[in-house]
Order: C-alpha cells, then structure tokens, then sequence
C-alpha cells in the first residue's frame, strides 16, 4: 500500500494484519475515487472516520488538503495511522482521535470539505452515519463513501444527495454532495 500522487508520492504505509481491523483500500480504487474529486482536495478540510491506516485521508493530505481528522475505534489502527502519518510527513496537518464514528460525530462541528468513509462491511454503518453526518459537511462539500456491492444506501440523507455510485468488482464507492451554495 502506497500513496499514489502529490508530495508523498510513493511512500509505502503500513496497515495492520488481515481485516479484522482494517482493510486497505485497493489502488485502482484509490486511484478513481480521488481522480473524482481532484479540484476539491487542495486547501480541503477532510475527515477520514473509520481511518484504518489512514491511507486515504493521507492520500489527500499528500494531493494539497490543509488537514485531515482520522478517528478510528481501534488504538492498534490509531498507531499505524500515527506513523503512516509521519512517513508520508503529513503529520502537522493531522489530527488523530480516538471514538466509535457516531459518538464522534454528535461532538464535533465541522464543517468538512471532504469525508472519506470506509467502514467495516456487512454492518450496515453507513445510513447512520450518512445522517449523523449531514450537518458536518459543507454546502458543496463531498462525502465518499466505500462499501461493499449491493449495500443498501439512501439516495438521500438530509443534505446529502447520492450523485453517483462507482463499482469495482466488489467493492462501491457512493458519492454524495451536500446541498447549497459551495
């Protein structure tokens, strides 16, 4: 697992063993989804929530974002993202924290440029944390959210409008926009 463009180009980072806790996200995914939203991401203010190894909250610090929240639950993945963090040299735009994504998200203002949400799948999060989230984001502000196929996600969640969904073999990426002026 690397970083694929920007200033951390290259860089190889860490993820934890098998997918109990995290599950990197493939290249070519990585690739697409952040070849999607590439005028966005410089001066952005992203929440990576269920970070992992924070691959893709460091992907958009790496391409130009001014910063980046990573909250995962789990300590273990927290330490990856620490010091996949300070190999990509990411780390003073980065702010590390650990909750579970909806107790996170009633204590936290925003707003958000960019929300990058890559949850456990087969638990049906998302919807939850769709609506939990649709006061976070802002107007123009982008949610993109990976899943397994055939997950079963709102077209709506408040503000938030599904206006596309990518598929790659197993794996969907949903993007919303938040409604309103940008």
């Amino acid at each position: 697992m690397r970083v694929i463009a920007g200033s951390a180009r290259g860089k190889n980072l860490q993820a934890l063993p098998g997918e109990d806790v995290t599950r990197p996200t493939i290249d070519r995914v990585k690739e697409a989804m952040f070849s999607s939203i590439q005028f966005l991401v410089p001066g952005a203010r992203v929440l990576d929530l269920f970070a992992g190894s924070g691959q893709l909250g460091i992907e958009a610090l790496s391409r130009g974002a001014r910063s980046c929240i990573f909250v995962d639950q789990a300590p273990a993945a927290l330490a990856v993202v620490a010091a996949n963090c300070k190999a990509a040299g990411v780390e003073r735009q980065s702010d590390i924290r650990q909750s579970e994504a909806l107790a996170f998200l009633a204590n936290i203002r925003g707003p958000f440029d960019l929300v990058l949400l890559d949850p456990p799948y087969h638990r049906d999060i998302l919807p939850g944390v769709l609506t939990a989230l649709q006061d976070k984001v802002a107007p123009g502000g982008v949610v993109l959210a990976e899943s397994e196929c055939g997950a079963q996600l709102p077209e709506q969640a408040g503000a938030l409008v599904r206006t596309k969904q990518y598929h790659y073999g197993k794996i969907m990426v949903s993007r919303y926009e938040r409604e309103g002026e940008a």
